[in-house]
């Protein structure tokens, strides 16, 4: 049981940290948009990416460093895309939470936007696959710490995307929404110089 929750610890002392994952989620628990399916969306991906870290892949993955260096580059660009489009959301919208400013997308649009971001960030990879595959090889039983650590993400990811409505009445007012449109496109352009500067 204690490695079940080391794995718990760890996995959310990895996953807490404000990145381009979360400020998505937190997003759309805030816009009421395909939250349930989002939060899935994450807590799967990062079920199978700790699966494979834990189960084998963090080494084989360690050796390919042209799919990591092709990663950086897509996942720079994608990152850059996202931080502009909500530095232009931040610009032209003019209401709050929920008023016609705030683009509705499709299920399948946001299906897309999520498993980019939760498959094209190689720091999602040095977290789940290497740094927890890594540190995994120290427990007897991988199963019981990979167990904890995808609890983990289950719980963050619908902890986060579903209690983002505690949040509405804040965001009710325009300006709020503009200051988070920022604050999402300053962290999206962060992370992608950080990626393109390692």
């Amino acid at each position: 049981m204690s490695t079940y929750f080391s794995g718990l610890l760890l996995g959310f002392s990895l996953i807490l940290a404000i990145g381009a994952q979360n400020a998505f989620v937190l997003k759309q628990g805030l816009l009421r948009q395909h939250v349930f399916w989002v939060c899935l969306i994450c807590a799967v991906s990062d079920a199978l990416l700790i699966s494979l870290g834990v189960f084998g892949f963090a080494s084989l993955l360690s050796q390919q460093t042209w799919l990591i260096q092709a990663m950086k580059w897509f996942g720079a660009i994608f990152l850059f895309a996202y931080g502009l489009r909500s530095f232009y959301s931040a610009y032209t919208a003019k209401d709050g939470l929920h008023a016609a400013g705030q683009k509705v997308n499709s299920l399948a649009q946001t299906l897309i936007l999520c498993l980019s971001f939760s498959w094209l960030n190689p720091h999602v990879y040095l977290d789940t696959v290497v740094l927890l595959g890594s540190i995994s090889s120290q427990y007897a039983n991988k199963a019981a710490f990979a167990a904890g650590a995808v609890t983990a993400s289950f719980v963050f990811f619908f902890s986060l995307g579903f209690g983002a409505r505690l949040l509405e009445p804040v965001f009710e007012n325009p300006k709020a929404w503009k200051v988070l449109d920022i604050i999402i496109g300053v962290v999206m352009w962060l992370i992608a110089w950080s990626l393109l500067d390692s």
